[in-house]
């Protein structure tokens, strides 16, 4: 089972030393972000809930702070890819969501994923 959320984030690259200089214009970077996605039901599961809307980052600022403490880099800006899941994640993600449908505000697994995901999940097994 596997799941990881992807972002794309813009970095800005900072020297350590002061006799360090980079090239104007170059000092930020995109680059592309995998987060684990933890197992459904167990801690940290509902990431998505509390960080996404409409596969969207719902509050850029905290999401901006948390892929700092992720890449220890000073981060300008983040945005949500997607959510890369296998079957057997995507089936035990929705199991659980149904579990727990109160804890979404929703009244089935498909409103609450699209109410947080939108259309942002890539089902795919290798």
């Amino acid at each position: 089972m596997h799941g990881q959320y992807v972002f794309t984030v813009r970095v800005r690259l900072e020297p350590a030393q002061p006799s360090i200089s980079l090239e104007p214009g170059s000092e930020t970077t995109t680059v592309t972000v995998r987060r684990g996605a933890p197992e459904p039901g167990t801690d940290g599961w509902r990431f998505f809930r509390d960080t996404l809307w409409r596969g969207e980052v719902a509050d850029e600022a905290h999401v901006r702070r948390l892929a700092e403490d992720w890449l220890d880099l000073p981060v300008e800006s983040v945005s949500f890819s997607e959510l890369q899941v296998d079957t057997a994640y995507f089936d035990a993600m929705k199991s659980a969501i149904a579990a727990d449908l109160d804890a979404f505000n929703a009244e089935t697994v498909s409103e609450t994923l699209s109410k947080y995901l939108g259309s942002s999940i890539r089902v795919q097994d290798v």
